[in-house]
């Protein structure tokens, strides 16, 4: 390519091409996308020999076929909104000791964004049987919590043992009482 100046920004181009031989005496031409097609395209006793039809009065003929795959390229800018905002957030768990697998609070809104909680009463991953397991869940899988997951928490958050022993007071009439503070730093928009 001579001119590239007018093509946006990380431009790209992606061609396909097959290249061919004209063979004067029968007027057809011959491809040269396989193997035994370069090895007598390269083969200078056949091309040079008239009667093969491919050099006549010392002229040769080439044929290209190229096809441009179009790409557009896709630009995406990320500004941060610094909002440095808490919010709080309530989970009352009634019926603890009933618990047999994960519970969700209902759905909250904190920086614009839509969270759940998420209590394992049996613990998850390296909490299982062990600990109680807590998480913040975001629900629009289009934005960014991490770079990885739309969840984020701690598998082995608190020992089984601890949170129902009744002299720690965590289980009160058996209802668990969450208070989550959610302190928003950033957001990020992704500009297109």
């Amino acid at each position: 390519m001579e001119d590239t100046s007018s093509l946006p920004a990380n431009w790209e181009v992606n061609v396909v091409f097959n290249i061919f031989l004209y063979n004067l005496i029968s007027g057809n031409y011959r491809s040269s996308p396989d193997r035994k097609n370069k090895m007598f395209l390269r083969n200078k006793k056949i091309l040079s020999d008239p009667s093969n039809g491919y050099l006549v009065n010392d002229n040769i003929v080439f044929g290209a076929e190229v096809f441009v795959v179009k790409k557009d390229a896709i630009i995406e800018c990320v500004s941060l909104n610094n909002i440095n905002i808490h919010y709080k957030h309530d989970f009352k768990i009634s019926d603890f000791s009933k618990l047999n697998k994960r519970c969700f609070s209902e759905q909250f809104i904190a920086g614009g964004q839509k969270w759940k909680i998420i209590l394992d009463p049996k613990g998850s991953g390296t909490g299982t049987d062990s600990h109680v397991s807590i998480f913040l869940n975001h629900l629009a899988t289009s934005y960014w919590f991490s770079t990885s997951i739309n969840s984020w928490g701690w598998p082995a958050w608190i020992e089984l043992a601890t949170i129902n022993d009744p002299n720690k007071g965590f289980i009160v009439n058996d209802c668990c009482l969450l208070s989550i503070d959610i302190h928003v730093q950033d957001v990020a928009n992704i500009i297109n």
